[in-house]
């Protein structure tokens, strides 16, 4: 059995695959009030927002405990319209030896389809795949859609 893996999903939104991309990668603060259950704040620590290469701190609510991730932009791609996170310290990293989280909006008619992709190692072949945050990522995707559109017939 593969100690490493990659899982995905993806999901439609009504928001313009610009839009997201910005958001998912230099606005990140501005998370928390689309999604305030989730995700209570996202805090920058080294580097500046939008730039590859800073670090910054999640606080957010998994499986119904507080959680933090620490995490490092390690690409922004413009002309993709994904940007990269690699985990590198919090409670995921407690079960994987290292991890990714990539995102991706895709032009989709008026809105857009975003994918998420995990990359992965686990510590052990005990560890089961990080499926549960690949739904907590599909569900926060759709409370951003559900924020930005509200009020739109």
């Amino acid at each position: 059995m593969s100690l490493c893996g990659r899982i995905e999903v993806a999901v439609e939104t009504n928001i313009p695959a610009e839009k997201l991309h910005e958001l998912l990668s230099s606005s990140l603060p501005q998370l928390s009030c689309m999604s305030p259950a989730k995700i209570q704040a996202v805090h920058l620590l080294k580097g500046e927002w939008g730039k590859a290469g800073s670090t910054i701190c999640w606080n957010y609510t998994f499986e119904g405990a507080s959680t933090i991730a620490k995490e490092v932009i390690e690409d922004i791609d413009n002309m993709k319209l994904s940007t990269t996170f690699k985990v590198i310290e919090g409670d995921l990293m407690e079960a994987y030896k290292s991890f990714k989280i990539i995102h991706q909006a895709t032009p989709k008619g008026e809105g857009s389809v975003v994918h998420w992709k995990l990359i992965y190692e686990k510590e052990n072949e005990n560890i089961p795949a990080p499926t549960a945050l690949l739904d907590y990522l599909a569900d926060f995707t759709k409370d951003m859609n559900a924020y930005l559109t509200q009020g739109q017939t």
